[in-house]
């Protein structure tokens, strides 16, 4: 995000809410309740006073957050500099780790899977009980980025975009929607394996009527 704001001097993601003080508060409340509910692991973790040796989970989870730390880096490189190529105007970001999966960054990123689970894995030896409950943090983003927002929204975003464009539609059949995958693999995986996908769908075209409902009772 810095080297966002420094190239561009600004975060679009944001401009919607910079002129209503009260959406953006609610904005960031959010967040922080985000941040807190990730880190929920972390926070029994620091707080509990066992110190046992280094065990299988904990060396399972730190190889995940490394993962992860790494794929996501290598996905925010490669888009930073597709969407800095004068060539890439208009296109959709098909280079590097993006030619395996349409969202490598959440891949890996801590708000989804390998980082936000690593916490939860590593924090295994320790916790016990009620402590359990730490689990709600990685279910929780898991679901609400995959569901919710997150892809499902990009997925929108690029369908509204490029959705009349028939490279593209070949590129979403080929294409991983998470998970990097060779194209030659994913392309011939199994309906039932991508049900996601099909979640997806099914969601835009219900956001897709539910709209046009509206706009007809106008």
């Amino acid at each position: 995000m810095v080297i966002r704001i420094l190239r561009w001097g600004e975060d679009k993601r944001y401009d919607r809410m910079r002129h209503n003080v009260g959406n953006l508060a609610v904005f960031f409340i959010f967040q922080g309740l985000w941040v807190w509910t990730v880190t929920l692991p972390v926070t029994v973790v620091n707080a509990s006073d066992k110190d046992p040796s280094i065990q299988a989970e904990d060396i399972i989870g730190w190889i995940m957050w490394l993962v992860g730390t790494i794929v996501e880096i290598l996905a925010d490189k490669d888009k930073f500099s597709f969407k800095n190529s004068p060539e890439s105007k208009g296109k959709w970001c098909e280079i590097g780790l993006w030619k395996y999966s349409r969202h490598p960054n959440y891949f890996g990123d801590v708000s989804i899977i390998l980082l936000t689970w690593g916490y939860f894995v590593a924090s295994l030896p320790i916790i016990e009980g009620a402590e359990w409950l730490v689990l709600i943090g990685p279910v929780f983003l898991t679901l609400l980025l995959l569901f919710v927002s997150g892809l499902t929204i990009l997925e929108k975003s690029g369908d509204k975009k490029f959705g009349n464009v028939e490279a593209y539609r070949v590129y979403k059949k080929r294409t991983s929607p998470l998970i990097p995958l060779p194209r030659s693999i994913y392309g011939n995986l199994p309906f039932w394996f991508k049900a996601y996908e099909a979640r997806i769908k099914q969601k835009l075209s219900c956001a897709s009527l539910s709209l046009d409902s509206r706009g007809r009772r106008r």
